[in-house]
Parts: C-alpha cells; structure tokens; sequence
C-alpha cells in the first residue's frame, strides 16, 4: 500500500495526475481546497490537494493505457488492510499538513509585519524630513513669534504637510500665502443683523480693567453721533458700574461731550423700571457693567440675576484684552458662557504686538469677533473686525493686503434698519 498526496488547480486536474501517477486502482480518502505557489503564499492560486492510497505495486508514471493482464501480479500475498492503522496514520498526516499550514501561516504573518514596518519607516523617515524642511521650521518660529497655541501650530503644519508635496515647500512664499488664508479662515467676524426691533439693547461684560467703560463710550459715539456712512439713532447709556471709583465721572465725561443721555442702576427692579421709562423713546439701550472676575462663580451669578432685569431681546457681548494669554482667554470664555454673549469685542489691541493668542483661542472656542479697539480715544480707536485687522497684525508674515482682501472681503459701511 502507498500513500500520496497530490495537488492541481482543480480536483480533475488533480485526480488525472494522480492515476497518470498511480494507476487506477487508487482509494481517494479526503480533499481539500488549498493556495497554490506565490511567494510566502503571496499572490497564490486557489488549488486542490487529494490524500489516498494506491493498494497494487504499480511503478509511478505507469501509462493507464497499459492492459491490466500485461502487469504481473505480486506473488507476496495481500497483507489484510488494518483500518485502525491506517486511521493512526491518516491521523498524524493530517497533524503534518496542519502544522505545515501553521508554519506557513506563521511565514506570512512574519513577512507582512516586516513589509508594514518597512512603510512605517519609510513614512516616518518622510515626515522626519519634511519636519525638518526649512519652510516649516520658519513657518513654525513665525508661528510661535505671534503665540499661537501649541494645538493651533501644529493643526497648521499638519496641513501644511498634507496639502503641499515636498518639492512645494521650496517655494516659501507660495506656502506662507496658503497658511495665511487658513488662518485668515479661522477668524470668525460676528455681523450685526440688517433689521433690528426698537428697542435694541446691548450689554458689555467682561473680567476687570479690560476698557468696558470706554467701548461703550465709542459704541455710543458709533451709534448716536453717527458718520457719512451711519445716520444718528437714539442712544441712551445705563451704568451698572456706580461704585469703582473714577468709574461714574468718566462715562459722565463722555457721555456729557456727545450729548449723549446717561441713566444709573443699583438693582434688578432699577435697570427693569429705567428700560420701561424710555422704552418708547430710545433706538438703542448700551449698559455697562461692573467688571468680574471669571473665577468668582458667586459675583457672575449675581451679575447674571441682574441682567434679566433687560429682558430676552438683550445683546450680551464679552470683551477681551488683545494682550491675555491664549490659556486665559479660553477659560474667560468658558466662565462667561452662563450670559449667552454673541461676540467678542477685543480691546487694547495698541498694547500688544501679537494675534496669535487671540486667533488661536477664539478659533479653538467656535467665538465670533465683533469689535476691535485699539487706543483710549472716543470715538475713533475702535473698528468693525475684520480678518484683515487680524492677518496684518501679525509678525513675521508678508502680509500681501490687497490680495487678503480680495479673499476676505470687509463693508465696514453696512446699513441697519429699524422697526417698531
């Protein structure tokens, strides 16, 4: 008895080879579906592999054409077929194949791991390179000069990265153009709506010392004095802000200079009752507050109760200063969040020479930017924001005007209309 093991691309293929071989007194005992060739059973053919044995002493490669009575028999008697041994050795052929699979599974797994750690590699000897490419280490040193956030620079150089091929990188300024518009397009300008119900009210918040008390000086002069471009409506200041001392003579000062009137509250049932009084008589209610700490939960609650005395109609805009560190302003965004605030006005920018603390965390906070003052004069040191102001502000870019906004126009002449 011999046993063999065959393999074709088919099982007839399979089993014509095997009686080539064998002669056609062969017993099949199983097949199975296998891989065929490739390299390490990559790019493999789907195959047949048959298991039996031959019970004749046939020499292999006897042609099946030959007549059975040309074949002289084996005078050596047929020793009976023991199945319990043929079923042991069926057995441990069977464990053969499967460790030989095993083996072979176990060739791949190791060839696949180092063709991925090759990629790898390869990728990160890549990036190692473009990492070190001298148009990214002066982007990223331009960057970090105007203090953006960590997160805000390498967002940027990720994209840099990813939107330019490595020969790109050689023409800087192309690149230095593209960066600007992505962070030009990171700005969000909040805008006034076209149409506004009389009366509007607008309330100033904000942490201590930020300039409230001026900003609503120039948005009272933006508003009530008007310029070629905005007629004059009427506007009536309210001050919560009574007790910081210098805080009552200089809105009076102001508003007294602009002819502008000027109302003063202690309380909820105050501020309710002064909104009633002149309800009818006034386009545009502007109320300054008493600066907070963003840490005082307590105060903000407080401030908070007395500013629904002003109804759901009310504006609530935050101011910041230019000069806070990017950590700061996200965590005063965050504390004042409870006022539902709908921009951000920026103030002192003039004592500052960097942006990017202020790009990076209202970028990072999903803010809009409504108004930007830049110096202590009322009213001309404050402007509509625009990303413009925003990019030509910033060190250590050439900064090309003309072509940013084109990219980003700005009407600093928009027209609002009233209605009863």
């Amino acid at each position: 008895m011999e046993y063999f093991v065959e393999q074709a691309l088919s099982y007839t293929e399979c089993l014509n080879k095997i009686r080539t071989k064998y002669g056609e007194r062969v017993t099949i005992l199983y097949h199975k579906n296998i891989r065929i060739g490739g390299i390490f059973g990559l790019f493999a053919k789907d195959g047949v592999e048959i298991t039996g044995f031959t019970a004749n002493n046939y020499a292999k490669n006897v042609n099946v054409a030959t007549p059975a009575s040309s074949i002289i028999p084996s005078s050596e008697p047929k020793k009976p077929l023991d199945f319990e041994e043929e079923k042991g050795r069926l057995l441990k052929m069977g464990n053969a194949a499967k460790k030989e699979e095993s083996s072979r599974t176990k060739i791949i797994e190791e060839v696949r791991s180092i063709i991925k750690e090759a990629v790898s590699t390869t990728r990160d000897t890549a990036a190692s390179e473009q990492d070190s490419h001298p148009t990214l280490v002066r982007l990223r040193e331009a960057l970090g000069l105007n203090d953006f956030s960590q997160n805000y620079i390498q967002n940027i150089i990720e994209r840099c990265k990813k939107e330019n091929s490595f020969e790109n990188f050689n023409n800087y300024e192309a690149v230095e153009d593209k960066v600007l518009e992505w962070i030009g397009e990171t700005i969000l300008i909040y805008q006034e709506a076209k149409i506004y119900k009389k009366p509007r009210i607008m309330v100033l918040v904000g942490p201590t010392g930020v300039g409230k008390t001026t900003t609503i000086a120039k948005l009272a002069a933006i508003y009530g004095i008007g310029n070629s471009s905005k007629p004059p409506i009427s506007v009536r200041v309210i001050t919560i802000d009574t007790y910081r001392m210098g805080a009552k003579s200089q809105i009076e000062a102001y508003c007294n200079i602009m002819e502008i009137p000027l109302s003063y509250v202690e309380d909820y049932d105050d501020l309710k009752r002064t909104i009633a009084q002149y309800f009818d008589e006034v386009d545009l209610f502007l109320v300054d507050t008493i600066g907070k700490s963003p840490r005082d939960s307590a105060q903000l609650g407080e401030m908070k109760q007395l500013l629904d005395a002003c109804g759901p109609q009310a504006e609530v805009h935050l101011a910041v200063v230019a000069s806070t560190k990017s950590s700061d302003i996200k965590e005063i965004l965050r504390q004042f969040e409870p006022f539902n605030y709908r921009s951000v006005i920026i103030t002192k920018l003039d004592e500052t020479t960097r942006m990017g603390n202020v790009i990076s965390a209202m970028s990072e906070k999903g803010k809009r930017v409504s108004y930007i003052t830049d110096g202590q004069k009322v009213p001309s040191d404050i402007q509509k924001a625009s990303v413009v102001r925003f990019l030509v502000n910033l060190e250590g870019f050439h900064v090309k005007r003309s072509k940013i906004e084109e990219h980003f126009p700005h009407d600093d002449a928009e027209q609002i209309q009233w209605r009863k």
